[in-house]
């Protein structure tokens, strides 16, 4: 079997048209789904990039890999040598396959750990991510004319694109402009976010210089229009990738190895668009950041064109490649396998709720069920958050109405789920001690970002929310 993974980093699945989205950004990467399975609610485990990749690459929660932010307490991967507990690519790799990635994500984040077990590691670039599609290309597809024919190989491809900053060509900023923009955020939600202080909020996108390096992006979101210029950017992103891909998919038919070749689309993680006034970025445990896309296309499978609605996690998805490969599932890996519904060939028990965490630009762990999200912030680092925040997902699906203070009731029980979740993840015989009271111990940016966002927010002018976030500081250091 050939495996071909793309891993997208910063892909919101509501801008694909396979999940509804009205513009034409996603074609070739549609043409996918149609002839395979997509799933409507797949969600990272742990966000943003190191901890989501760590439990790619470990089928492990970040509670129990160890790595939950990108440095600082709460970033060491816990490696073991447990053969109920391997890393990913080590077990396909004990099991005849030939694993290759081509990826400077290690590079850019010293996650070295990542390096584990593949047979080739391509760190095709030293721009750390800042690299685009094309150069991606131009390193896999030599490998590909050697080894594409090949049998029973595990080919993982990572794009940045379209992570800011968005350095696909100039056209593509524009390609948009003619179509409606997506309605939300409307002219007064975007006048409330002005009194956020969030990194890479309405007032500071870029923080530090507060201006953008490019002329198709706004310096800031003060009104629909700046929005509307900078969403067109992010799918004209969406689109070079996809464009990209569809070179990729060429390559693969010039090979004939197009119809045997298992192909899946995902995601470290999504990515905030006015969501808690964060624009182009990831920095709390919210649906925005957390949902991804998870689209496969398995040789084989005799339904197409299928949406599933069941929640599932990233760490899921490696079970079921291994699954549907014949190989067993460690017992101490945390994903769930749905092979079941790629292959038609037995039931599937949906699991009734995710919790996820986020420790990067704030510490919180959120839990998912159909209908509820609850949102538990520890430590709002650099962030505006409540303590806890409760949202209707069916009917408030940008999460602007916090129900939180009018439904005790519901919190409760969602909290409930919360702390039975964790029992049984810490209670897990060897289990090692849950990392995120360390990061709060610590607090996000605690020593290195504080004066710097304080500094920042004198920069635009914004003296009262300068203030704002200081007595915030203040408050959570103490």
């Amino acid at each position: 079997m050939r495996i071909l993974y793309i891993d997208i980093d910063s892909m919101r699945p509501n801008h694909m048209g396979a999940y509804g989205y009205h513009r034409n950004t996603t074609p070739n990467m549609d043409q996918i789904a149609r002839q395979g399975t997509r799933f409507s609610k797949a969600y990272c485990a742990s966000s943003p990039c190191v901890p989501s990749r760590a439990s790619f690459a470990s089928g492990l929660f970040g509670i129990h890999s160890g790595v939950m932010t990108h440095w600082g307490p709460g970033c060491d991967f816990r490696y073991t040598s447990d053969p109920d507990r391997p890393m990913f690519m080590r077990l396909l790799r004990q099991n005849g396959y030939k694993l290759t990635t081509f990826s400077s994500f290690a590079d850019r984040h010293d996650a070295f750990w990542y390096m584990a077990g593949w047979n080739e590691v391509h760190t095709h670039s030293l721009k750390k991510g800042d690299e685009n599609a094309d150069e991606v290309l131009d390193a896999v597809f030599p490998w590909l004319d050697q080894h594409g024919q090949e049998e029973d190989y595990f080919l993982h491809i990572q794009f940045w694109d379209p992570h800011r900053q968005y350095t696909m060509p100039e056209s593509y900023a524009t390609m948009f402009e003619k179509e409606a923009a997506p309605a939300w955020p409307d002219e007064a939600e975007i006048t409330k976010q002005q009194d956020s202080y969030a990194p890479y909020g309405a007032r500071m996108l870029f923080p530090g210089s507060n201006k953008s390096p490019f002329s198709y992006l706004p310096d800031r979101i003060q009104d629909r229009q700046d929005f509307i210029q900078f969403v067109n950017t992010y799918d004209g992103a969406v689109r070079y990738l996809d464009d990209q891909l569809g070179l990729l998919f060429d390559k693969l038919e010039q090979l004939g190895i197009m119809e045997d070749t298992a192909i899946i689309i995902s995601a470290d993680h999504g990515e905030a668009m006015g969501e808690h006034s964060v624009y182009g970025d990831h920095t709390c445990a919210d649906e925005a950041v957390h949902h991804i896309p998870m689209i496969i296309k398995w040789p084989g499978q005799t339904s197409v064109n299928q949406e599933y609605h069941d929640l599932v996690y990233n760490v899921d998805l490696i079970a079921t490649i291994c699954d549907l490969l014949g190989i067993s599932v460690p017992k101490k890996w945390d994903g769930c396998s749905f092979a079941g519904l790629i292959s038609d060939s037995e039931a599937y028990t949906p699991r009734e709720f995710l919790v996820w965490d986020h420790a990067l630009y704030s510490v919180g762990r959120s839990v998912r069920t159909d209908k509820w999200l609850l949102m538990r912030t520890y430590h709002p680092g650099v962030v505006p958050l409540e303590p806890v925040e409760l949202y209707d997902m069916k009917n408030d699906p940008y999460m602007t109405n916090n129900l939180a203070p009018s439904q005790p009731d519901i919190v409760k029980d969602l909290d409930h789920l919360l702390m039975e979740w964790w029992h049984e993840q810490v209670g897990q015989p060897g289990s090692a001690p849950d990392p995120l009271p360390l990061i709060v111990e610590s607090g996000p940016y605690k020593y290195i970002q504080e004066q710097q966002w304080a500094d920042n927010l004198r920069e635009v002018g914004r003296e009262d929310l300068r203030q704002k976030y200081l007595e915030a500081t203040k408050q959570n250091n103490h």
